[in-house]
């Protein structure tokens, strides 16, 4: 989860504006994807989507985002993010605690985490990382909760769901301490430079990408990276409320970003890289089974 500065989501508006009722979204925002997609941050435990999150699940079906990965930022939403994936066929969840969060790590909640990572719906450990763009929590906090998730993760044998903004030397010189013991790790909602990019790719991790390369006020960078990325290293996600692509064709209602839009997200992509939709669906949706453990799912 990237909370950006400018961006407000307005849980009140639930007007369907020139759409029907059933469905909000204007015409124009009604995507199909190529190929069946896996959405792998959806922050679906938000308030915005308390009043209809079925209806936003099944708009993202009928998009082709039939996958979904309901991010776990703190204990609370990760019991959450557990219901909702027990409840609705296609949901997975993470758990962990968010770098703005960090300072309320201690020795209780890594238990009560410890107990969740046996669940069978748990498919990651995350949303945790470094922040130091913002740094809600001290970057000390931060890497002292950071460590201990990296523990726990070797300890239950799962891969790693990484916040990661303004603290690539130092997540790289922590990761590096600690990969030859990790399943894996995904840098989500990736926002940083070629340096640092190379740095996860040499460590054979996964990169996440989201509506930031629509920002053309900080995310356009992002476009020169792309054909840096493995297509088996790469995956898609919304980090839906937030990140709503800044150009698509109609206004989303409430500016709220949902799974259902992932497809024009993946169409930047695949416009900038050169390759065709499908086959960005289709390589992306493999990683995402493979790195999540979900292919006999």
């Amino acid at each position: 989860m990237i909370v950006p500065a400018t961006q407000e989501i307005d849980v009140s508006d639930t007007s369907p504006g020139i759409a029907d009722s059933a469905n909000p979204l204007p015409d124009t925002l009604r995507f199909k994807a190529a190929a069946p997609l896996v959405d792998i941050g959806a922050n679906l435990t938000h308030d915005s989507f308390r009043r209809d999150v079925q209806a936003v699940i099944e708009r993202a079906r009928d998009a082709g985002v039939g996958t979904l990965i309901v991010t776990g930022t703190d204990l609370e939403h990760a019991h959450q993010a557990l219901e909702l994936a027990a409840r609705h066929r296609g949901l997975h969840a993470t758990a962990g605690v968010h770098p703005h969060e960090a300072s309320q790590w201690s020795a209780t909640p890594a238990q009560e985490f410890a107990a969740l990572y046996r669940e069978p719906g748990i498919v990651a450990v995350g949303e945790c990382g470094l922040d130091f763009n913002r740094n809600f929590s001290s970057p000390a906090d931060q890497e002292r909760a950071f460590e201990a998730q990296l523990g726990l993760a070797v300890e239950a044998g799962l891969p790693l769901f990484i916040h990661e903004r303004d603290a690539g030397p130092r997540m790289l010189e922590m990761l590096r301490s600690w990969r030859d013991d990790i399943a894996d790790a995904v840098i989500h909602c990736f926002t940083g430079e070629r340096k640092t990019l190379h740095g996860y790719l040499d460590l054979d991790l996964h990169i996440g990408l989201t509506g930031w390369l629509c920002d053309e006020r900080r995310g356009h960078h992002l476009r020169e990276l792309l054909a840096d990325i493995p297509l088996n290293r790469l995956m898609v996600e919304t980090d839906c409320p937030y990140l709503l692509p800044r150009n698509l064709p109609a206004k989303a209602p409430g500016r709220r970003h949902e799974p259902a839009l992932l497809p024009w997200i993946v169409g930047e992509i695949a416009h900038w890289r050169g390759d065709g939709e499908g086959d960005i669906c289709r390589a992306t949706t493999a990683t995402a089974r493979r790195f999540f453990r979900l292919e006999d799912n």
